[in-house]
């Protein structure tokens, strides 16, 4: 796997990619073959076979493809959501939006990526985009 700077960040695909995100980017593999990005980093592309792969960095805007509401009692911490957000450069991926209630977040909202510290582990997390 090919790459600018990466090599020494992780000995696998999901190691590397933590430690983007530890280092607050969000970065993930593009195929050289098919120009696609994919998400969950893997070490071959899963769109044509090959090998030949480049950790590049992302903008970190999508828009939400699909969403839920995961309903519990506000002493545990209330209603939150579980969404898959396409991002602008293709792949998609399981997160959260935050900065609006659960129940208001819509399919097609413009989100945009933060990497949050949750208990010492980097997550990619959304929130409603500024840009109309």
């Amino acid at each position: 796997m090919s790459s600018d700077n990466t090599e020494n960040l992780g000995s696998g695909p999901d190691l590397t990619y933590q430690a983007h995100l530890n280092k607050k980017e969000l970065f993930l593999p593009k195929c050289l073959v098919c120009n696609e990005f994919h998400f969950y980093p893997r070490v071959v592309c899963p769109h044509c076979g090959s090998f030949d792969l480049e950790w590049q960095a992302l903008s970190g805007r999508g828009e939400v493809y699909s969403t839920t509401v995961i309903r519990r009692k506000p002493e545990r911490g209330g209603n939150y959501n579980v969404c898959l957000v396409t991002l602008k450069e293709g792949p998609r991926m399981m997160s959260r939006i935050d900065g609006i209630p659960a129940e208001d977040v819509k399919i097609g909202d413009k989100v945009t990526a933060s990497i949050i510290n949750n208990d010492g582990e980097c997550h990619v997390i959304f929130s409603p985009s500024q840009e109309a």
